[in-house]
């Protein structure tokens, strides 16, 4: 027979265990939609992976995976959104290398901290850049563009994404490996900077390749050089600069995904986890159709490059004589 002590302390803890239970049941994740915020315009390879993986990502963990464009301010508004988020795993980003990396180093004041506001989750893909313009006759290879901006020094244009953007930093790169003097024209996107190169507003874009390719494809747009150590698989025809005489012009574009800091481990690790199932080989090869090279890592490791790619840009930046704004 149960005295009426031990039954005085069953009851207390079936109690405390019914309690705790819907605790429990509420601490899921994810039990609501994921926010995904991109802080570029829609249309370009940042947008059209967030959408591609935002719907694997929704089968994967069951819930909707809703894509945010949030552009302007080189990445600034959708950025800081993202660092005064709740940290529960409601609201990520993904994000290109520029506003993790460049923006630290181009702006005076950044509205968010890339390494202390974040809590990485990995890194996505890798894309090779290519130097595009749409006069073929004019600038029929890389030879003959720097020998028109050597000529006609801060004349010739050359459009991007934004201050801080990859096209930006490979445009100042450009400039300090080849001793030219070009006229930057800063966009809100990649897709608005090759709209107006198509239009025939500015005389060139440093490309990234998944946003250069279909108009490459088309022949509206004529690829100069890959800025990169090896040919692309998809234009093996298309030389890179160092084969034309260009050396040290070689640039490794990745894009990420992180979330808010001190977004619990479990939560990081459980969408880090999402992220590589995500990758089936169907995916892997729909990406790299597009330029994209599937490149996941873990959420440490990812920490560490934002570190090291900081200082990178910082000193890209300084040797090319920018100064912050």
């Amino acid at each position: 027979m149960i005295d009426r002590r031990t039954y005085l302390c069953t009851a207390a803890a079936l109690v405390a265990l019914l309690s705790v239970t819907p605790l429990f049941a509420q601490s899921k994740y994810p039990a609501q939609p994921i926010k995904v915020i991109v802080a570029l315009p829609a249309g370009g390879g940042v947008d059209m992976l967030a959408r591609t993986l935002g719907q694997k990502l929704s089968a994967n963990l069951g819930q909707p995976v809703i894509v945010d464009n949030k552009a302007g301010g080189s990445g600034q508004i959708g950025m800081s959104q993202v660092a005064k988020a709740p940290a529960d795993g409601y609201t990520i980003t993904i994000s290109p290398l520029s506003f993790l990396a460049t923006n630290k180093s181009i702006f005076k004041s950044l509205s968010y901290d890339p390494e202390t506001d974040f809590a990485p989750i990995t890194r996505l893909v890798t894309q090779p850049m290519v130097l595009v313009v749409k006069d073929k006759q004019k600038y029929p290879n890389a030879g003959a563009f720097v020998a028109a901006a050597k000529a006609n020094p801060g004349k010739l244009t050359y459009a991007s994404s934004g201050d801080g953007s990859p096209q930006h930093l490979v445009g100042l790169l450009f400039e300090s490996k080849t001793r030219t003097n070009l006229l930057h024209v800063p966009y809100k996107g990649g897709a608005l900077a090759i709209n107006d190169l198509l239009a025939g507003t500015v005389d060139s874009v440093f490309a990234v390749m998944t946003e250069a390719m279909p108009h490459i494809k088309a022949g509206t747009l004529h690829p100069l050089g890959v800025m990169g150590q090896n040919r692309s698989q998809l234009f093996p025809q298309v030389p890179t600069m160092q084969e034309q005489g260009l050396a040290n012009l070689s640039v490794e574009l990745w894009i990420a995904m992180l979330a808010p800091a001190n977004t619990p481990a479990p939560i990081i690790n459980q969408l880090n986890r999402a992220v590589r199932d995500a990758f089936d080989p169907e995916m892997k090869a729909k990406l790299a159709e597009t330029a994209m090279d599937v490149a996941t890592t873990s959420p440490e490791e990812l920490r560490q490059m934002i570190s090291r790619e900081i200082k990178l840009h910082s000193e890209l930046l300084k040797g090319a004589g920018w100064v912050p704004q």
